[in-house]
């Protein structure tokens, strides 16, 4: 198959010969990795010692923090060495990788980019030499032989894969705009108090009347009182059995206090609600479409002023709410009791209105990543393998 419109170009009809290690594309060759890439202890950084600045600092599980000094040139490929086993992150820019990570060097002018790629299909995280902290002994890595495509096909591998991320990455970019124009109209309406009077005049900086409140001075016709007034809310459930990864039968998500935490045959909620931690993790405030299946560790929020009660939950001082000792915990009462504005309803049917549309689109630009995301992680093993080849001048 070969799309000649869009981000893939892709070839099929691969001719195939027998080595040690089984059939593999006629024009690759079976390489040791020592001989391909170099992986170099990085240097460590306390967090007492990082000056000020943008220059990403890479631990073993990502971007920990910023300093004002490079390690290492970018481009980059970082590998965790220790606790995250076999992480692989890249970096466009100069960055400075600790000591509980390796960074790669490519030999022989292969593409470092296809090696951020090719590595991650290497299951590198199942690497583990040690037992009481997990490590990664690159001389493992090193005796590992594959099969390499030569620099051209490289190329035009990574070509498909950036492609998809790149697009992927543009919507996450859009969808933080989107977000950060959602939160000023809410500030400008609910903290400046400028939505549009009945003359389409800024409230406040057109004289409209203010009146004293326990929350200090509110508009004429709004109140303070509790979030109860505008919300329902209970708590997730524990499910019978769960998947860590989506199928055909585990297709639902299952929410955690912070993120999905698996896949559940049963739906629990089949309306859009609000989920924030009850047990462990507070302050993530989750936007959950249906269908779903909020845990037993979460507090499930429906309103019919949703984006309203969304900014006001991400506004919430949880720590201020906890009354667990052992560990964080949040009750559906304090929830309810949380003292807010109640603004006049007509005033929040017309915020209603206005955001639903800026997040219809950052809905849809998460379906589309999810696509691209599944698209890309189908790809990547087959194009790697040479299962699916990526169209060159050399393999038409």
């Amino acid at each position: 198959m070969v799309k000649k419109s869009g981000v893939l170009k892709l070839k099929n009809k691969t001719k195939f010969k027998q080595t040690k290690l089984g059939k593999i594309s006629n024009d690759w060759k079976d390489k040791k990795i020592s001989n391909c890439i170099e992986l170099i202890y990085g240097e460590g950084l306390p967090e007492t010692k990082r000056k000020k600045g943008n220059v990403s600092v890479f631990g073993s599980n990502g971007i920990i923090g910023f300093h004002d000094e490079a390690l290492v040139k970018g481009p980059g490929v970082i590998i965790g060495r220790k606790g995250s086993v076999g992480e692989v992150a890249f970096s466009k820019s100069d960055f400075w990788p600790i000591d509980t990570t390796y960074y790669v060097k490519a030999k022989q002018g292969d593409d470092l980019i296809f090696w951020y790629y090719f590595l991650k299909t290497l299951r590198l995280n199942e690497m583990n030499s040690h037992s009481a902290v997990p490590g990664l002994n690159r001389n493992n890595v090193y005796e590992i032989i594959k099969p390499i495509p030569e620099i051209i096909e490289q190329r035009a591998i990574i070509k498909i894969l950036l492609d998809l991320d790149e697009k992927i990455e543009l919507n996450r970019q859009m969808n933080k705009t989107l977000e950060s124009i959602a939160q000023t109209i809410f500030k400008h309406w609910f903290v400046d108090f400028e939505f549009l009077n009945k003359n389409d005049k800024p409230y406040k900086s057109s004289s409209g009347k203010m009146i004293d409140s326990e929350l200090g001075k509110i508009p004429e016709g709004w109140k303070a009182g509790e979030l109860k007034e505008l919300i329902e809310i209970t708590s997730g459930e524990r499910p019978n059995e769960k998947s860590d990864k989506r199928d055909s039968e585990f297709s639902v998500p299952l929410l955690g206090a912070s993120s999905i935490m698996g896949f559940v045959r049963e739906t629990l909620y089949n309306e859009p609600v609000l989920i924030i931690g009850r047990v462990g993790t507070h302050g993530i405030v989750q936007r959950v479409l249906p269908p779903s299946f909020p845990s037993d560790n979460t507090l499930v929020i429906k309103t019919k002023f949703y984006e309203y009660v969304y900014q006001i939950l991400c506004n919430v001082d949880y720590d201020s709410l906890n009354v667990g000792t052992t560990q964080p915990l949040i009750t559906q009462s304090s929830i309810k009791a949380y003292r807010v504005m109640i603004p006049q309803k007509l005033i929040l049917e017309k915020f209603e209105n206005i955001i639903v549309k800026l997040y219809t689109k950052v809905n849809s630009n998460n379906f589309e990543d999810e696509s691209l995301s599944q698209i890309r992680d189908s790809l990547l093993p087959k194009l790697m393998s040479g299962e699916i080849r990526a169209k060159t001048r050399n393999n038409k």
